[in-house]
């Protein structure tokens, strides 16, 4: 049995890391990207625009759940 030391990966998610990396490269090979990007380019269209932006405009500021309490 592996010691519980051999779990902690610290900041850096091995599993996390491997997992993602999984699961984007299924999404791929399934050929999901193209009706992805063209989804996405409808919303850009659609009533919830602007929220949109604000969050891409939050995500690009770098701090997009505020938990960079500067003063």
């Amino acid at each position: 049995m592996a010691d519980d030391k051999s779990r902690i990966e610290g900041e850096g998610s091995y599993s996390g890391t491997k997992d993602y990396n999984d699961r984007t490269e299924k999404f791929i090979k399934d050929g999901k990207v193209d009706k992805a990007a063209k989804d996405a380019v409808k919303s850009m269209d659609s009533p919830e625009a602007a929220q949109l932006k604000q969050a891409e405009e939050k995500g690009k500021a770098g701090d997009p759940r505020g938990m960079d309490k500067k003063k």
